[in-house]
């Protein structure tokens, strides 16, 4: 079969040369002229619109209508009236009947996008269609019956849909007789360039502005950037270029300007010197982050051993060892002095590890409800301290107390502590 790829690219204004690109349409073409379903597969902005319209204008329907629906973008309450029609008085505001979209496209062809989005119901609605070809208004008994053919896509993990029963298993083989998959833009190399260039020259025209072109170190960001938006955000991109820059020559910071979100994102070009300087600076951030997160775990150590160290304190043997065993990987010894929080070496990554919580975490906090009233207060009194030294500043106060925000804020509202007890 001889395929005219170039034509079909030309027809539909299709931009790129990369092998799985040219095999869709390829597919497209072959299946056109028969009647066999097929489900297109691809990230949203890949272009998959373009392929049911090829299969649409090569097949034996290509006279009759073709309509493109976006089913995320219905209603769950409509959209079984969208598709299938209603009769009058079938719901409020059905004030006649009305056609839906497998009526109104009979003999034709219709592209239902994002058909992962459709309610459980209009799935198996949906069904039936594919497999005896009858359909049902919204408040009507009458079944109907209709000549179309149905091309479905979608953006998300079929296989995990399936997996969390959100999409019917049997209407994904009765959709997926054939699977059509299309690249993301990031994975197709040099399309990109010529991409931006056939969007230069489209946004050129439309403004009458020189066309615009990307230098060295431009194509190479662009190159690289992944593109989450695809073809989609490319052309935004190149849109927006060809308004707001001067020079049509654009640099590689004219195209990060692009994107103020996600400029620290992109792709940087660096030269030897420059790269290892990245990586100094990167390793002395996280070494801040380490000393920062061992600090904050010596904080909780003190506030733990405070607690601990109390000559009335109630709490039983067995949970102060449960507790030091935690922290420390040890046992405790009621004799041995506990050390001081400032004088406490850093923790271990075993250590740090140890401290995860799990199930004795809340067998351990179950211990604590149960002890009698004096530890409560001995908390509420270190509550009330910390809150006045830093004068009521909330964040301040749980950092001195070595717990969250979140923590002392419900730890506020349980102990029912009102402004005047917290601030002297």
């Amino acid at each position: 079969m001889n395929i005219p790829i170039q034509n079909i690219k030309q027809r539909f204004e299709i931009i790129g040369n990369d092998p799985r690109l040219i095999t869709a349409i390829e597919t497209a073409y072959k299946i056109a002229n028969s009647d066999i379903s097929a489900l297109i597969i691809g990230e949203s902005g890949v272009g998959k619109e373009s392929i049911p319209k090829i299969i649409h204008q090569y097949s034996h329907r290509k006279h009759a209508n073709y309509f493109a629906l976006n089913c995320g973008s219905i209603p769950e309450g409509t959209i079984d009236s969208e598709l299938f029609g209603h009769e009058k008085g079938a719901f409020t505001g059905a004030t006649q009947a009305r056609a839906g979209h497998f009526e109104q496209t009979d003999k034709g062809t219709i592209f239902l996008d994002e058909v992962a989005e459709l309610p459980l119901s209009t799935q198996v609605r949906l069904l039936r269609v594919l497999e005896s070809g009858e359909f049902i208004r919204v408040g009507s008994s009458k079944v109907q019956k209709t000549d179309v053919r149905i091309i479905a896509a979608t953006n998300v993990d079929i296989q995990k849909a399936l997996d969390s029963k959100k999409f019917r298993e049997d209407l994904y083989y009765r959709l997926c007789s054939v699977q059509i998959f299309l690249p993301p833009l990031r994975e197709r190399g040099d399309d990109i360039l010529l991409l931006f260039r056939k969007f230069a020259s489209e946004f050129g025209t439309k403004y009458r502005r020189p066309n615009i072109q990307l230098d060295e170190n431009a194509k190479k960001v662009a190159l690289n950037y992944r593109w989450k938006g695809n073809i989609r955000q490319l052309r935004n991109a190149v849109e927006q270029l060809s308004v707001l820059e001067i020079n049509p020559l654009i640099s590689e910071q004219a195209l990060r300007s692009c994107f103020p979100d996600m400029g620290s994102r992109l792709p940087m070009v660096l030269s030897k010197s420059s790269a290892e300087d990245q990586v100094l600076e990167d390793r002395e951030v996280l070494y801040k982050l380490l000393f920062d997160m061992k600090r904050e775990l010596n904080d909780l150590r003190g506030l733990v051993l405070e607690i601990l160290n109390q000559k009335d304190s109630s709490i039983k043997l067995e949970a102060k060892e449960s507790i030091v065993k935690r922290l420390f990987g040890k046992e405790s010894n009621e004799k041995r002095e506990l050390a001081e929080p400032e004088k406490m070496p850093y923790p271990t990554e075993r250590e740090i590890e140890s401290i995860e919580p799990d199930q004795n975490d809340y067998r351990f906090v179950e211990e604590l409800e149960d002890q009698p009233v004096s530890l409560q207060e001995k908390e509420i009194e270190m509550i009330k301290s910390a809150l006045t030294r830093s004068k009521g500043k909330r964040r301040l106060a749980a950092k001195e107390l070595g717990i969250s925000e979140r923590t002392l804020y419900r730890k506020i509202k349980s102990y029912n502590l009102s402004k005047d007890e917290l601030v002297d």
